[in-house]
């Protein structure tokens, strides 16, 4: 017999087996020594009261046993009829198309323009202490994409785009803890995602796939309306039967080449504001109702949104535990983002806090078009660096003061590393962007009491949330919507919105340029 209920239980003894099983023999009336098995399918917590209860979906068994974990078995390919697909990017997108295409037995051949795993970090570390952005190799390029050394952040509301728990298990079968597959929110960790990543390079070049690093694309080789290949820095060429792109967001020059071959690309909307950055102490407060937080429960996090004047304002990212990292790919400009590691014990919690753009904010830039909305992000970015005097110590300013309308003349401590320089942000960002987080700050302080604090700190510019350019593509085919054999893909082609909406994407987009090979191409 197998029934699935759901059991609350303390932070206190949520994770103890005996706890558990009794709690499971209570819910169906029968005795703990019954039950042969309890597996857990979902796990949350619940802060509504000021007890907070961890509430766990499981399945019950009595007189069976669960199915053992079967891992997905990647044979090699043997690529008898010389099929290949060209991947362009070595993100979530791409690596989860490289890894379904093997499980196709289909060759694919990954162009990564930055760095593998381990040799990205002397890049991260030159940005952080020595002020040095690498433009191929940084927080956003590289093996793994911008979610490797920012974050591992898994959950999605993207469930209808495909087997989100294939997703995760896929991941768990190359390193990452068995939480993931139960946790409501999961997490793996900027500590720990690097090995994990590694570890599915592995599985791709054992079974017969390639990975090129330091290969930017300068070229793409078309034949009339057909993608055949790329070219790489400037003279290497690559071709097979069709082209994944998956680039990610930040990778403009792969926006102008396009445009430069006459292949459409078009505007979208996207969102622009700052990372807003609390005491962890004082998330976990509000949030728990204790100044004292049970040592068994995690660090607090938060997700919040509201409407200002027809404009979506809203948190992003969130990073409970987190530090907050540069993140420009080019010199001249700041980016900042978010992560936390894997035991998220820093001693503070930070967010992106954004407010949604529209054509009608890059109106001046409508000469530029597909690049409207393009210009006036790379516009904001160059002038937080101006702000920051040229360096990467980021533009910032007290929550307090941002909205009185005053200079900061202390800012209290940080967790980002290239330290801060105070800033008249008030003044310094677009107008709408400084109306929707002046709205936004006192809706949120009502569903939240104690977020509009002294202690709480904007930090300049959130401006990558998503790409602000699409690579149109059709709905049933994956394919552009003009060039046949180019499947655009995950967040760079303006179809994702994290690590497994990208992985979700790359796979669907894997198993769409493998129909294309069967139909003939």
């Amino acid at each position: 017999m197998k029934k699935q209920i759901e059991i609350v239980l303390s932070p206190d003894n949520f994770n103890d087996k005996e706890t558990l099983y009794k709690a499971a023999a209570v819910k169906l009336n029968i005795s703990a020594e019954e039950i042969s098995a309890v597996q857990q399918l979902r796990r949350s917590i619940d802060g509504r009261s000021k007890n907070p209860v961890f509430r766990i979906t499981a399945e019950v068994y009595v007189g069976e046993l669960p199915e053992e974990y079967k891992k997905i078995e990647y044979i090699p390919v043997k690529n008898k009829k010389g099929n290949k697909i060209i991947i362009v990017g070595c993100g979530p997108a791409g690596m989860f198309a490289a890894l379904r295409l093997i499980e196709l037995g289909i060759k694919p051949i990954i162009i990564e323009r930055g760095k593998d795993v381990q040799a990205r970090r002397k890049d991260l570390r030159a940005i952080q202490q020595d002020h040095i952005v690498n433009p191929d190799s940084n927080y956003c390029f590289g093996e793994g994409g911008a979610g490797t050394y920012s974050d591992g952040k898994l959950y999605t509301r993207s469930t209808k785009r495909g087997d989100v728990k294939k997703i995760l298990k896929i991941f768990f079968q190359h390193g990452a803890t068995q939480d993931i597959l139960v946790d409501a929110h999961p997490h793996i960790g900027s500590n720990k995602l690097p090995n994990v990543v590694k570890e599915m390079r592995e599985t791709i070049l054992k079974c017969g796939g390639e990975i090129h690093f330091d290969s930017r694309v300068t070229g793409f080789i078309l034949d009339d309306k057909r993608m055949k290949g790329v070219i790489v820095n400037e003279k290497e060429e690559y071709t097979g039967n069709s082209v994944i792109l998956a680039t990610g967001h930040s990778a403009r020059d792969i926006y102008y080449l396009l445009h430069k071959c006459n292949i459409k690309i078009e505007p979208k909307p996207f969102a622009i504001g700052v990372r807003i950055e609390h005491p962890q102490a004082l998330i976990n407060e509000i949030q728990y109702h204790s100044k004292n937080k049970n040592p068994n429960l995690p660090a607090a996090s938060y997700t919040l949104a509201c409407n200002v004047e027809g404009r979506g304002v809203y948190s992003f990212c969130m990073c409970p535990g987190g530090i907050i990292v540069p993140t420009a790919t080019v010199p001249g400009e700041i980016v900042v983002n978010g992560m936390s590691l894997s035991r998220r014990d820093s001693p503070f919690a930070n967010s992106g806090f954004v407010v949604s753009v529209n054509e009608n904010d890059w109106v001046k830039y409508k000469d530029d078009f597909p690049f409207s909305g393009l210009k006036l992000q790379q516009e904001i970015e160059k002038h937080s660096f101006e702000l920051a005097n040229k360096t990467q110590s980021a533009p910032a300013q007290k929550i307090t003061d941002f909205v009185a309308g005053k200079v900061t003349q202390t800012l209290p401590a940080t967790s980002y590393i290239p330290g801060l320089t105070s800033a008249p942000l008030h003044k310094e960002l677009p107008g709408f962007v400084t109306n929707g987080l002046k709205k936004a700050l006192e809706i949120f302080n009502k569903k939240m009491r104690g977020y509009f604090s002294e202690e709480a700190i904007i930090v300049a510019t959130e401006s990558r949330t998503s790409s602000p350019v699409r690579i149109p593509r059709d709905r049933e085919t994956y394919m552009h919507v003009e060039i046949a054999g180019l499947f655009p893909s995950g967040e760079g082609a303006g179809y994702a919105g994290g690590i497994v909406s990208a992985a979700l994407d790359g796979e669907n987009c894997a198993d769409a340029a493998a129909n294309f090979i069967l139909q003939g191409s």
